[in-house]
């Protein structure tokens, strides 16, 4: 493993030190990235940052439970929608309602789990449930136009950022860069201790096999709905920020193949069952897919291409793919080292 080339070379444990080291190079992006006019690449840096926080979530309840969202959009849209809905009805700021939408979503992501573990549903059906949920839902943003706003939707600009933006000249993207890292960071942190807690073995035994973790005393329905929970709590979060950043609140912007696609892709990309895999994807297919940008129409050809050999040539993903490689390589010097000292 990586930490184990890392302890040897530098005396350094790797598995200590890794989060706090990504997370302070990612703090020092704005500074040495971000630029005066050049709001196109913040944007797109931000956009990484937000789906590398839907993966993580999507991480939780697919990568660890088998239990297939489709629906991350739907429970975007949800999140965005009722934080600035409720402020509105409320004449509050839409930071006081954060958690309502949050906690909107975390309910309705238990309820699917629960329901779906009742009945035993596999991952298809899971997956099935979830797109026609993710469907109905967007719908219902679209016909609900007294409520949501229809298709032209809702202005949101309301996390208030203009005191900050007047009084220390503070750019916009800036603050919002550090909201979403900060988000980012404590998924990160909060994955990293559920993967090594109780309720990873027993998420890990009911993946491996539901039957035989029954067996054993663990609450198959009850460590699924928590999943369920945990991860839709953590996608309702990122709406209103993701809302920010696009300045309004539309059906188009939580549509199946804005963000359900992407976020599965990114999440396979960078490696499931990896803390920074879903990081490594987002950065990778937001790079790839602006990159594209100027070859027209061919955009979407060329980019399914660069993701079949991706997914043929690191099918684990990337993280997991460079990890053997790095440990590989150290296992190679470590036999020559002692054929020398022999």
């Amino acid at each position: 493993m990586i930490h184990a080339l890392l302890t040897r070379v530098g005396g350094t444990d790797w598995e200590t030190i890794r989060l706090p080291l990504v997370l302070g190079l990612l703090a020092l992006v704005p500074p040495v990235v971000f630029r005066e006019g050049a709001t196109y690449v913040s944007r797109l840096i931000i956009l990484a940052a937000i789906f590398a926080t839907l993966a993580t979530a999507l991480n939780i309840v697919f990568g660890h439970t088998d239990q297939l969202f489709l629906f991350v959009g739907a429970l975007t849209g949800i999140g965005a929608y009722t934080t600035a809905l409720s402020a509105e009805a409320l004449g509050v700021s839409p930071w006081a309602t954060l958690l309502i939408g949050a906690l909107l979503t975390g309910v309705i992501g238990a309820l699917v789990c629960y329901v779906a573990a009742r009945l035993q549903f596999t991952v298809i059906l899971i997956a099935i449930l979830t797109l026609a949920l993710q469907f109905a839902v967007i719908e219902f943003f679209v016909g609900a136009r007294d409520i949501t706003g229809g298709s032209t939707g809702l202005i949101f600009s309301g996390l208030g950022f203009e005191s900050l933006q007047e009084g220390f000249g503070i750019h916009e993207h800036v603050i919002l860069y550090y909201l979403v890292l900060a988000l980012l960071g404590a998924t990160f942190v909060f994955y990293e201790w559920l993967r090594d807690s109780t309720y990873g073995l027993a998420f890990d035994a009911i993946r491996q096999d539901e039957v035989a973790a029954e067996s054993i005393g663990v609450d198959v329905v009850r460590y699924k709905v928590l999943a369920g929970f945990t991860s839709a709590f953590i996608i309702g979060l990122v709406g209103p920020l993701y809302a920010q950043l696009e300045g309004f609140v539309i059906p188009g912007l939580f549509e199946f193949q804005v963000i359900d696609v992407l976020v599965l892709i990114i999440l396979i990309v960078g490696g499931m069952r990896t803390l920074l895999g879903p990081l490594v994807g987002a950065g990778l297919v937001v790079w790839i897919d602006e990159g594209l940008a100027s070859t027209g129409e061919w955009r979407t050809v060329i980019f399914g291409a660069l993701l079949i050999f991706l997914f043929l040539y690191f099918r684990q993903g990337v993280v997991p793919f460079a990890d053997r490689i790095l440990n590989d390589r150290f296992r190679t010097r470590e036999r020559i080292a002692t054929w020398r000292e022999s």
